[in-house]
């Protein structure tokens, strides 16, 4: 057998590894079972330091999760309180990367938290309340990352976070201010009902409902630190009025954190586990900044801890006394010599193999730890490389930024410049056009002269002419003279003429004078305009030159135009590409908003009518559909961003809002499952909606399956949203119903007060001795319980009346009670509970006057018709106002009838014992095998009644959960 058991033994071995991977999970599954047993006592620190030191181990809470679930959380309330404890104390004290792996099982808590909500008994809501305040450390550490789990930072620390943006300081503290309502909700739920009870804080019982105040203390002492730090901060930098808000909610907070503190201070139980914080009479000043200076920081202190001792640890969690006792019985044999030689051998040789093994696995494991070590080298070598990459990359993409901006700037440049060149050309082109037309003018006018100097030039060839001819009259006449002269006959004649010749030379001088004259001037006036036309014809050489340049010039301009508006139209397209993937990530995170806004527990108070959430169908299906036809025709021409991006924001948006609203329509639904089903619906339509987005601004081909994929969901839910209208069609006949339920009651309490009445009067009349007595205790403590039944009629139909009043506005009685119908529901069946127990009140009494009825009958029926007056009165007081008169007269009126129920109750019970004290048997007469026959018969009829007693309890157990059912189908 030894021989056999060496090579099964060599095959099974596993390496260490894995032999410590197993040994770690073995001793968490152990220190969490023991950690979260089913007494009620406080937790034991070695085994939450144990599962926290497995966080270290493991670096994460992937085993803390997995052993975890395994327990039995939503069978036992005492398992499911301890689980909140210990996660809480994993989240602050355990690894960093605790948080992000509990971060999945979000979900989970939330799903705990809604199912012993429904438990009646205290720790239901305690469970509930802790869960939602867990749910609130994840989603406030999942939103500020740089925050750890045990909250504590330094100053620089909460500066850097800030980022020196008041913006995130004021977010930061509403999101602070959140977080303390949920710790201070849980402080107050789990305190004050244990204050009440006066409870003792040493007993187990007390302890393990108190234990997990500790963490919660921590969280908010260091809560209201960073809560007045930073709201000195936003009182230096935001107006004192626009932090009205935030004062309000923190003097709130301070005074119950304070009055919480006062009261818990006095506990032994705190006293040897924490130190608790002080705070001041009044709350800081924040409109003072000097009162900084002065504040005081809150610390809460914890006794140290002690070290851990794994080796002790283990021995605690794992039990060696079997083996222990074991290797006793072997080592007691070896020393007996009972063991044979060969097997000692054998086991020699076995440790030898062993001992060779062990080695081999040592240098197998300096092996793998030298190449991990070589691994982590080249990774952090890699890391670096990527890092100086990454650098270099920033400084390219910052310069790319910079050339962006200096070309965008030139290209302005390039446009102004352009448009300055093409407004001196359009003031050069209309100086040229004035330059043209005087150029022009002077043209004409030179023409004019030159033609005006030809016939000057004409008329002075003539003046010439007569010159010569005067000149030659005067020579013919000088020789006439001497002619004359010669001749005395002609000479009076010829003196005449001469003087005539003369007169007319003179004025031909006269003439040529002028003309001379004249001709001077046009001389002058010529070279003039000669002179003007050479300045002119400069200038306009000069204009042509320049004309010739600023045509090259803006030639050059309309190039480089060109060129800009084609850099600009690329860039214009890169910037609308980014543009439109900016519009579909906003989309993105809208309907991510919705989505996370499902499973926000506030938004379970939210209701919306399944009718206007029809109305919202079709926008949403026709932004689909054109969101569709856009994408393809983006497909096919690319320049339809803008389109695109329009309409991938308006289906978001629109989707966003149908989400939201179904999901308050599933608020409404009164079976549970089936508002779980719908709201299960909107998270899968969500998480399509995200998927077709994210193909969308990926190009994928699927993009328009999946639009086809959200639609289908979109009808799905609107298919729901049409069944839950239709299970609440009862709705329209429900104000009338109430007033008939109403009538029905008040008719059937009067029948039964009537009929009580005449019982008692035919029992006076026809009864005596001690039947007399029982039957009158018993039908006047019926009819005092039906007259106060009566008055609590009375006092609940003059509330309602007032409740309706009150809130149906302008609308009618029938129209409030069919606005509010579940309310109106529950009138009703509160109404039929107490006719039908009027009338179960009244045939137990006949039965009982009777002589063949049971005590026990009146019992239950009056307590029947106290606890629906009790259904009636809490369901009067959901509407009522607080401090309504009529509110007030009604419970004391349900008192009364409480009061009258017990004296019904504890009627009956003497009348019973009256009757069975007159019945007692005469053992006097019996012998001893009669007396031992009875007593044997007793014990016999006392075993068929407590079977018989066992029985009736499961029918009632099982009847009471037929009528819960049909009361809630009915409802729905």
């Amino acid at each position: 057998m030894a021989s056999l058991s060496l090579p099964r033994v060599l095959q099974q071995r596993k390496t260490s590894l894995e032999l410590e991977r197993e040994n770690f999970e073995k001793f968490q599954c152990i220190s969490i079972g023991k950690a979260l047993n089913p007494i009620e006592a406080p937790l034991k620190e070695k085994h939450v330091r144990s599962a926290i030191i497995g966080t270290f181990q493991e670096k994460g809470a992937g085993t803390f999760w997995m052993f975890v679930l395994r327990q039995p959380i939503h069978e036992n309330r005492i398992v499911a309180w301890k689980f909140c404890h210990v996660l809480h104390k994993v989240l602050r004290e355990g690894h960093a990367k605790s948080i992000s792996d509990s971060q999945r099982y979000r979900g989970k808590l939330e799903n705990l938290g809604k199912y012993w909500q429904h438990l009646r008994e205290e720790y239901g809501r305690l469970i509930q309340m802790y869960t939602r305040l867990l749910v609130t450390k994840l989603d406030f550490h999942r939103r500020n990352p740089r925050i750890p789990g045990n909250l504590q930072l330094t100053a620089d620390e909460l500066e850097a976070i800030g980022e020196n943006d008041i913006n995130i300081f004021f977010q930061l503290s509403v999101e602070m201010f959140d977080y303390m309502d949920d710790i201070l909700n849980l402080l107050r739920a789990v305190f004050e009902p244990w204050s009440k009870s006066n409870s003792n804080s040493m007993t187990s019982s007390g302890q393990c409902r108190l234990a997990p105040l500790i963490p919660c203390i921590q969280d908010a002492s260091q809560l209201y630190d960073y809560c007045v730090k930073i709201l000195f901060k936003l009182h230096g930098a935001l107006p004192a009025d626009t932090l009205t808000g935030h004062r309000d909610r923190f003097t709130k907070q301070f005074h119950e954190l304070r009055t919480f503190y006062n009261t818990i201070k006095p506990l032994q139980y705190f006293k040897q586990l924490i130190t608790m914080p002080s705070l001041p009479e009044n709350p800081p000043n924040f409109l003072i900044q000097a009162e900084l200076r002065t504040y005081v920081t809150p610390v809460v202190t914890l006794p140290p801890e002690e070290p851990i001792d794994a080796d002790a640890v283990v021995d605690s969690l794992i039990d060696t006394s079997e083996t222990s006792s074991l290797v006793g019985d072997q080592i007691d044999a070896a020393r007996n010599g009972s063991i044979s030689p060969d097997v000692l051998a054998e086991r020699d040789s076995l440790i030898d193999q062993l001992h060779q093994e062990n080695g081999r696995q040592r240098q197998e494991i300096h092996r793998l730890l030298s190449e991990h070590q070589n691994i982590v080298e080249s990774l952090r070598s890699r890391i670096l490389e990527l890092e100086s990459i990454l650098t270099i990359k920033s400084s390219d993409i910052i310069l790319e930024k910079q050339i962006s901006n200096d070309l965008r700037d030139q290209t302005a440049n390039l446009v102004a410049r352009c448009q300055e060149a093409s407004d001196k050309n359009k003031t050069l082109e209309e100086k040229y056009q004035k330059f043209k037309a005087a150029y022009s003018k002077l043209r004409e006018e030179h023409i004019n002269l030159i033609r005006t100097k030809a016939d000057v030039d004409k008329r002075l060839g003539s003046i010439k002419l007569l010159h010569e001819q005067s000149e030659r009259r005067s020579a013919e006449a000088e020789q006439r003279l001497q002619e004359l002269i010669q001749g005395q006959a002609t000479a009076e004649q010829e003196i005449q003429r001469v003087a005539q010749a003369r007169a007319e030379l003179d004025t031909v001088r006269t003439e040529f004078d002028a003309a001379k004259t004249e001709i001077l001037g046009l001389a002058a006036k010529i070279d003039f305009i000669t002179s003007e036309k050479a300045v002119v014809e400069g200038d306009l050489h000069d204009l042509l030159a320049q004309k010739e340049e600023l045509d090259v010039r803006i030639n050059d301009l309309q190039l480089e135009a060109e060129h800009s508006k084609a850099q600009l139209k690329t860039n214009a397209d890169a910037a609308l590409y980014e543009l439109l993937l900016n519009c579909i990530s906003e989309a993105d995170v809208i309907v991510q908003t919705a989505v996370h806004g499902i499973d926000n527990p506030a938004i379970s108070a939210v209701t919306c009518t399944p009718d206007y959430l029809r109305s919202l169908v079709s926008p949403a299906l026709e932004s689909l559909d054109e969101l569709d036809n856009v994408y393809r025709g983006y497909l096919q021409d690319p320049s339809q961003r803008s389109q695109l991006a329009r309409s991938a924001i308006h289906a978001a948006y629109l989707l966003a809002v149908y989400l939201i609203h179904a999901k308050s329509t599933s608020n409404t639904a009164t079976d549970i499952t089936f508002g779980d089903q719908m709201t299960d619906k909107c998270k899968q339509l969500g998480s399509q909606s995200l998927i077709m987005l994210g193909n969308i601004k990926e190009k994928s081909s699927t993009a328009q399956d999946q639009i086809a994929i959200v639609k289908s969901k979109l009808k799905d839910i609107s298919t729901q949203a049409d069944t839950l209208m239709n299970n609440q069609g009862n709705a329209d006949v429900i104000g009338d119903l109430v007033e008939n339920e109403l009538l029905s009651m008040d008719k059937a309490i009067e029948e039964a007060a009537t009929r009580i009445q005449d019982m008692l009067n035919k029992s006076r009349a026809g009864d005596s001795g001690l039947k007399l007595e029982v039957n009158g205790k018993i039908l006047d403590s019926c009819t005092e319980l039906m007259k106060r039944i009566r008055v609590l009629v009375k006092k609940s139909r003059l509330l309602q009346t007032e409740i309706v009043a009150q809130g149906k506005g302008t609308a009618s009685t029938t129209e409030f009670y069919k606005r509010n119908h579940q309310w109106s529901e529950g009138l009703i069946s509160a109404a039929k509970a107490i006719a039908m127990g009027a009338n179960f009140l009244l045939e137990a009494a006949d039965k009982v006057v009777a002589g063949n009825g049971k005590f026990e009958q009146l019992v239950v029926a009056s307590q029947g018709i106290a606890a629906s007056t009790a259904q009636l009165v809490v369901a009067s007081r959901v509407k009522a106002e607080r401090n309504s008169n009529n509110l007030a007269a009604l419970s004391e009126a349900s008192r009364e009838v409480t009061q009258a129920t017990g004296g019904v109750v504890a009627t009956a019970k003497s009348c019973s014992q009256l009757i069975e004290d007159n019945e007692d048997l005469d053992m006097s007469g019996l012998s001893l095998h009669q007396a031992k026959r009875l007593e044997m018969e007793a014990q016999v009829r006392v075993l068929e009644l407590e079977q018989a007693l066992q029985n009736e309890r499961l029918r009632l157990s099982a009847l009471r959960r037929h009528h819960y059912q049909m009361a809630g189908d009915n409802e729905g």
